[in-house]
């Protein structure tokens, strides 16, 4: 069964044509390829992916003991049982997708080593054409599709985001960001400073805390963590009990889901109460002599900013021991041994090790070209974070910031299938998202709210992204847990919903 109604040459001369071309071999596009395979059998399609292998950010980033920062009962599949600790290392969460890889056949349709550099589309041929160059052998090749999915994420793996500090060139250290972790790179009895305090330095330090001869976190401001065990009690009943994986995958997931939805909403409704709660917990840890005001109180309500779990508090363990201290400060500069900071203090240095976020990009640095005329993705609005005005046959995925990325994967994975099972039922090989008549004075507005989530890498990259409106179809909600009921209602006959 191909998707798409076939009534003009569908591929250029020496290029292959699919019915769907998804772009990313990650936990987004392995999971689209799933649902492409099992809810439309006999679609053909093919999965481009940049790197030597599968798995996106478990793949790139690989410094010292890289985890995830939320449980896998929600993160990974709901249609793949997670059976380890809910917080699971990035060889636990490659193993689990090489599985889903293997069960479904996905192998076959990816193409390791293909970067993209342009998707243009014709209005006259309504198809895509994508060119890509095989990184290992420079052959460019060239590929036409029905219909484009991406799911290559939102930051550049190439790359992190580096901050220019003053007299940076004259460290005569070391310096590193984690996203390009150098193999070579020895940490044994060395002095490391960890310039951050996201979920990446809350990850590095525990795991290079027992082999530096002093390892400091520099934070200009602190960050709110959640601290737990790394089980999951009611999962490791159930397992005595010898209950199906299946059932215990569900069953806990909609537990966890259920207390994320709660959980969020009292940091809305109740945040300083929150506040409270979440120092106390790391208070209880590092004791009540230490300064947790200064190094552990943020000062914006929680969840205005992703909150990393910290398993078993090993972070502050780690600070309880002196294994590693934090320093809340600024930076003046870096010197040759180290840093001085706005306080007048110094921090002397072997390596120094810049935690310090992402660079985002807008659908993965690929050139777009719609009928001749390049894309600007600023100047399109998004339809509930998937579609966007001005570009056809296209759905992005874009994940979750309070709930797990790969929640949104389902759930746009079943609209794609669904939308695609449509256009062939009318005979249409084209769809676009239109502003309705209603909507043509609606407000336009950043693909954020700042007062709702405001992480500094989004923060600085607002100008490139689309734009959102006031109403709830025309913006990404943030909110699972109105969208996971709502986006399997979206009326695909909708006057928004264009078809040709």
């Amino acid at each position: 069964m191909n998707v798409a109604v076939r009534t003009a040459p569908t591929a250029q001369q020496g290029s292959e044509h699919f019915d769907v071309l998804i772009v990313g071999a990650g936990i987004s596009g392995i999971g689209s390829a799933y649902h492409l395979t099992t809810q439309l059998p006999g679609t053909s399609f093919v999965i481009l992916e940049t790197q030597e292998s599968f798995g996106g950010t478990w793949l790139t980033h690989r410094y010292p003991g890289i985890r995830s920062d939320s449980d896998l009962y929600t993160f990974g599949y709901r249609f793949k049982p997670w059976v380890g600790p809910p917080i699971a290392t990035a060889e636990e969460i490659l193993s689990y997708m090489k599985e889903v890889i293997d069960e479904n056949d996905i192998e076959e349709h990816i193409r390791y080593r293909h970067k993209i550099s342009s998707a243009s589309w014709s209005s006259e041929t309504n198809l895509w054409t994508v060119e890509a160059v095989r990184t290992d052998t420079g052959e460019k090749k060239t590929f036409t599709a029905n219909f484009l999915w991406m799911c290559q994420g939102y930051y550049r793996h190439s790359e992190g985001y580096m901050p220019e500090w003053k007299n940076m060139d004259k460290f005569k250290g070391r310096i590193v960001h984690p996203q390009t972790w150098p193999d070579d790179l020895d940490l044994t009895n060395k002095k490391v400073i960890v310039i951050g305090s996201g979920a990446t330095a809350a990850t590095l330090i525990p795991a290079i805390a027992g082999e530096c001869a002093r390892v400091t976190m520099v934070q200009r401001s602190p960050t709110y963590f959640r601290l737990g065990r790394n089980a999951i009690d009611i999962a490791d009943t159930l397992r005595q009990l010898q209950v199906n994986e299946e059932w215990i995958h569900e069953i806990v997931r909609r537990k966890i889901l259920f207390e994320q939805d709660a959980f969020t909403k009292r940091c809305i409704a109740e945040p300083e109460k929150v506040k409270k709660e979440l120092i106390s917990q790391i208070t209880a840890v590092v004791g009540p002599d230490y300064d947790v005001a200064t190094h552990f109180t943020p000062k914006y309500r929680p969840w205005r900013q992703r909150i990393a779990f910290v398993p078993d508090a090993d972070l502050f363990e780690g600070v309880k021991s002196g294994k590693a201290t934090v320093v809340t400060d600024e930076i003046e500069c870096f010197t040759e041994k180290g840093l001085q900071l706005k306080s007048g203090k110094t921090l002397e240095a072997d390596v120094i090790v810049t935690a310090t976020g992402f660079n985002l990009c807008a659908l993965g640095d690929i050139g777009f070209v719609i009928d001749g005329k390049p894309l600007d993705f600023a100047d399109t609005v998004t339809y509930r974070g998937m579609m966007f005005t001005g570009i056809p046959n296209m759905v992005w995925v874009f994940g979750y910031f309070r709930a797990s990325w790969t929640l949104r994967v389902d759930l746009v994975g079943d609209f794609v299938c669904r939308l695609l099972a449509h256009m062939k039922e009318k005979g249409a090989r084209r769809v676009e998202v239109k502003l309705r008549p209603e909507d043509h004075n609606m407000p336009l507005l950043p693909w954020l709210d700042p007062e709702n989530f405001n992480p500094g890498y989004m923060m600085r990259s607002q100008h490139m992204w689309p734009r959102r409106g006031n109403k709830p179809e025309w913006q990404h909600s943030q909110d699972y847990w109105a969208e996971k009921d709502e986006i399997p209602a979206i009326n695909i006959d909708d006057a928004a919903f264009v078809y040709r």
